[in-house]
């Protein structure tokens, strides 16, 4: 049997957006990744506030060959789970990761960005909505931008193409379950 490859007549980048209370936003982003590689595509991943704790995609990125650039730059989630660096520290590093981005995306060298927990970075006040808006407004015309994140801003989501809210209805951590490794990191 031949599998047929679909091509749009008409190629254009897309942005998505990623948010809700649900578990998946990051593995949702991952796997459009993942399928982007399969496709012959360079991804280039910029994660906000990640960072302090390990997390199983950062080695499995590495095993994809070189198709796909991760850059982690945050030093964990701003204000929880015990986090000790300050606001102001978490505001430097959001504004270093957005500044990779800008450098990643007019470098002309990747067909999709991901920009993780940049909805949240914009809720907690590291970056600027104007920052976020910059972003889309200088996005090349080809060039898929996914950004992920609790409380997406209204604004940003009205810009996007594609919007996905994850949902949580049940989660095994709400009844006792430790975090499991390829599962919840």
């Amino acid at each position: 049997m031949e599998i047929k490859k679909y091509e749009p007549t008409e190629k254009r980048g897309l942005v998505v957006v990623i948010t809700g209370y649900g578990k998946g936003k990051t593995t949702s982003a991952m796997g459009m990744a993942l399928r982007a590689v399969g496709h012959g595509m360079k991804v280039c991943i910029i994660q906000f506030m990640k960072g302090d704790l390990y997390t199983g995609e950062w080695d499995g990125i590495k095993k994809l060959g070189g198709c796909v650039e991760l850059t982690t730059t945050g030093k964990g989630f701003c204000g929880i789970e015990g986090n000790p660096y300050p606001q102001a520290e978490h505001r430097r590093n959001a504004q270093d990761a957005i500044a990779l981005v800008y450098t990643k995306m007019e470098s002309g060298q990747f067909d999709l960005l991901v920009v993780d927990e940049i909805n949240n970075a914009l809720d907690l006040n590291l970056v600027d909505l104007s920052q976020v808006h910059d972003l889309l407004d200088r996005r090349p015309a080809l060039t898929h931008l996914i950004l992920t994140g609790r409380n997406a801003h209204p604004e940003i989501m009205d810009r996007a193409d594609t919007v996905s809210a994850i949902r949580e209805i049940k989660h095994a951590y709400r009844q006792g379950i430790e975090a499991q490794p390829g599962i919840d990191f």
